[in-house]
This record gives structure tokens, C-alpha cells and sequence, in this order.
């Protein structure tokens, strides 16, 4: 066998220059500011500096998406920016930025939101200028037409000083946000932090949620275009889908996939089910489910008090192994998994298609999780607002990435997680170097993706930047 020769012996110094870590962040501050994400920042935080006078509020925010985004997870991380004015010019020091979270009160966070809504218009704009446009969603093999939201709520652990922080339903302590993200592009719209006992199923924290969600979309894709919302059964609170019906009399054509409770009744009409009336199931490609089948049980289950056209569809499968079963599955012998839908048989709404549209919503799960890398995984402060502010500027930082992907991104780097991008491009070391009046900053040439990084920022450069 070939034996793998030593690694080269290396002397460590302190004393280098021109050198910078994190390169690849630079991106996501430029796209901050094509976007007009840190001069509307500036604009809905200017109140925060009355007299005119230190360091712009709106910069600090968009510093403080920028690191959170390139993987930050507390206030001290802005040092990396900082330490490298050169790069990223100059950066709040860590007691200014704790000074601006404390400021930072509901009224300033709407405003954020507003800007982060007209960031988010420009983003779209560039989208479709390059003739690619909002991904459409798929189910089945099928694109789905218009936007997907998928609401979700998840759990933060955290220490009990916190403010508002409780114990949770899954025996530990701290937060209980509830988010809703962007199927097609992994864009978070919005989210509201709660204390851990929060109920799952609260209408109005859903309502709430939902309805900043849609302020985020703009004018042109939130009237007109079809907005599917996709949640678990904590979404299936009668005022809540009532609330989404009524979103049409204002233009808004929304509908909702939500998940459903096993009940009794329920139960009853699963057990009367013949078995000619259960189809096969289907997978994301559109191929059968093996061992899955569908049945739509409208008219079996009692629905009174649910928006008109509210059908119920359920799910048979063997369970995997290790599948938490219910008793009712146990008897069975089989996995059961109900939904509502409003969407009707009529334009290809078969019970087997809405099914596998519905089951996209576990993606969701993959959304939280890297959002959990990117701001809401911890909260730095003991003050509830504070850490409202923080996931605020987390949802900015995960936008970031995601118009980093749709905008500046090909192949493989289009679709990665955080995680990928950061190992991949954020993370980079770079030479900066000055000739002809300019200041460059240089790849390795050795580096495996320095053509994609090269590519996304001339993509970048040639961005139009928004009117001042």
C-alpha cells in the first residue's frame, strides 16, 4: 500500500498583511446595498439618531444581517467585519450595535420590516430581469403555479434569565418562534418570537404571521398570483382558515394546506372507507408511492364551522422503522396522516396531487434548521426586545442568502444551504492587492471555487443599484 507522505512543516507568525478571511462576505454586503436593503434600513431607522450625528443605524443593521448571515452567532462576531475595514469599510464597534438592538423598539421593527419588503421588490425585480424569475414549486413531477408560504413554529432552548422565556411542551425551556419561509426560493417572510409555552395552535400569532408574510410579497405577485399556504395541524384553527379564505375579498387569492388532528370521528370514517376507494399515493417525481395510499373523506367527517369547499383528505402507509404510531396506527397496523384543503377536484385538484403537494411542507423543517445557523438558533440578550430585533435581522440574513443563490448563483452552489455556501465561497481568504488606482482582492488560484465566486461577483457589479 502507498503510504501518504507528511504534511508540509509550517512556521506560525502574527505578522502578515494584505491578507483577509471571510472574502467571500463581501458579497452579501454589496448585494445589501443593491438591493436598497441597507439605505431603506437607514431610512426606517434614521429616527434612532434624531440629530444626524454617529454611526448610521441602518448600516449597523445591514452589518449585523451580513454577519449573521455569513454564519455569526453573537454581537462579538462583528469584530470579523470590523477588523477588516478595508474590505467592508467601517463597522460599529460591539457597544454601539448592543445600543441599536436596545433602541430598537415594535414600532422601529415594523419599519424594518417595510424595508426589508422593499429590498425584497428590487430583489424580485432583478430576478426577472434576468429572465429566470421566482422557481416555481413542484409536486408530482407538476410545477405549482404562483407562491408557496409554509408556516411552522420550532423551539429555541435557552436559559431562564432570559426574558419571556418558558418552559416548552417537549419538557425543556426558552422560545417558541413561529416562522413562515418561501417554498420556492427559501426566502424567510416573516416570524413572530414567543414565549415557549406559546400555544402550537394559536390563530392569532398564525393570522399575524401570515399576514406579514404577504405585506413581504410584492404588489405585482401578491394580487393576481395564487399563494398557497402549507402548515401542520396548528394551522388548522377555524378562525385562522377563515382569515386565509378571507384574503380574497381583498384580491389576495390565497388557499390553504393544512394539516389535521385524528380524531374520532375521524377514525370512524377511515375504518368505513372501502378499500376500492383508496388510489395509490404518489412521490415528489410523480412515480407511486410504494405502499402509501390516498382517500378524500369529505362527507364522512363533520366540517361544520370550516370555510365552504373545505375537503379532508388522508394518507395510509407502512410506517418505517422507529415511526412514532398513535394507537389508532397501532391498530391499524399502518401510519395516518390527515389534511384540509379548499383546493377544488375541478383543474386537477385529485386527491392524490393536493396529497404530494402537501407533503412538500416537511421542507420547512430544512428552512428552520438552517435559519437555526443563521440568527434565531440563539438570542444574545436577557431583554425580549432585543431578541426580537435579533430575529428580525435574521430573517434580513437568510433573505440575503437566498437572493445570493437566486441572483448571483449556478448549478449546485444555486440550491446549497448555508452551510455549503459558507464553506464554499463566504469563507474564502483573499490577497488584497492596489495597482492602477484600484484595490483588488484576489482568489487563490489553487481554490476549487474561485470561478464561481469570480462569476457571482461580476453578476453583482452589473446589478443596477436603486435610486437614492
Amino acid at each position: 500500500m502507498k503510504g501518504i507522505g507528511s504534511r508540509p512543516k509550517l512556521r506560525v507568525s502574527a505578522d502578515g498583511s494584505g491578507v483577509v478571511g471571510h472574502a467571500g462576505a463581501r458579497l452579501l454586503a454589496d448585494l445589501a446595498d443593491a438591493t436598497g436593503l441597507t439605505a431603506a434600513y437607514s431610512a426606517a431607522l434614521r429616527p434612532l439618531r434624531p440629530r444626524g450625528t454617529g454611526p448610521d443605524p441602518g448600516r449597523i443593521a445591514a452589518d449585523l444581517a451580513v454577519m449573521l448571515a455569513d454564519g455569526g452567532e453573537s454581537i462579538t462576531d462583528l469584530a470579523l467585519l470590523r477588523d477588516q475595514a478595508e474590505v467592508f469599510g467601517s463597522v460599529a464597534s460591539m457597544p454601539t450595535a448592543w445600543r441599536l438592538l436596545a433602541d430598537t423598539d415594535e414600532a422601529a421593527r415594523a419599519s424594518m420590516r417595510a424595508a426589508r419588503a422593499s429590498a425584497r421588490e428590487v430583489a424580485w425585480m432583478h430576478a426577472a430581469e434576468t429572465g429566470e424569475g421566482i422557481p416555481a414549486v413542484t409536486a408530482a413531477g407538476r410545477e405549482l403555479p404562483g407562491l408557496v408560504l409554509d408556516l411552522d413554529a420550532t423551539l429555541v432552548t435557552c436559559h431562564s434569565e432570559k426574558e419571556q422565556a418558558a418552559p416548552t411542551y417537549k419538557g425543556g425551556f426558552g422560545f417558541h418562534p413561529l416562522l413562515c419561509f418561501l417554498a420556492n426560493t427559501g426566502e424567510a417572510m416573516s416570524g413572530r418570537l414567543r414565549p415557549g409555552n406559546a400555544g402550537a395552535n394559536t390563530a392569532a400569532d398564525h393570522i399575524t404571521v401570515l399576514d406579514q408574510a404577504l405585506a413581504q410579497i410584492p404588489d405585482a405577485h401578491r394580487h393576481g398570483t395564487d399563494i398557497l399556504v402549507r402548515a401542520d395541524s396548528a394551522g388548522s384553527a377555524k378562525a385562522f382558515l377563515a382569515h386565509v379564505r378571507d384574503k380574497h375579498k381583498r384580491g389576495i387569492r390565497t388557499f390553504f394546506s393544512v394539516g389535521y388532528a385524528i380524531t374520532e370521528p375521524v377514525r370512524r370514517a377511515v375504518r368505513a372507507m372501502p378499500d376500492r376507494l383508496w388510489h395509490p399515493a404518489l412521490d415528489q417525481d410523480g412515480t407511486l408511492r410504494d405502499g402509501a395510499e390516498v382517500a378524500e373523506l369529505t362527507g364522512m367527517v363533520d366540517l361544520d364551522g370550516y370555510p365552504p369547499g373545505t375537503r379532508i383528505i388522508v394518507r395510509r402507509e407502512r410506517p418505517h422503522p422507529g415511526a412514532q404510531l398513535s394507537l389508532f396506527d397501532q391498530d391499524e397496523g399502518l401510519r395516518h396522516q390527515v389534511f384540509l384543503t379548499d383546493t377544488p377536484y375541478s383543474g386537477g385538484g385529485s386527491a392524490q396531487f393536493l396529497e404530494v403537494r402537501h407533503r412538500g411542507h416537511a421542507t420547512v423543517e430544512d428552512h428552520i434548521r438552517c435559519g437555526k445557523t443563521t440568527g434565531f438558533g440563539r438570542f444574545p440578550s436577557r431583554d425580549f426586545g432585543v431578541n426580537a430585533v435579533w430575529l428580525e435581522l435574521s430573517l434580513a440574513a437568510i433573505d440575503l442568502l437566498a437572493w445570493t443563490r437566486v441572483l448571483l448563483l449556478d448549478g449546485e452552489l444555486a440550491t446549497a444551504e448555508p452551510k455549503k455556501l459558507r464553506y464554499r465561497l463566504l469563507h474564502v481568504a483573499a490577497r488584497l492587492t492596489r495597482g492602477g488606482r484600484r484595490l483588488r482582492l484576489r482568489i487563490s488560484a489553487t481554490w476549487p471555487w474561485r470561478y464561481e465566486l469570480a462569476t457571482a461577483s461580476h453578476r453583482l457589479a452589473a446589478l443596477p443599484r436603486p435610486a437614492s
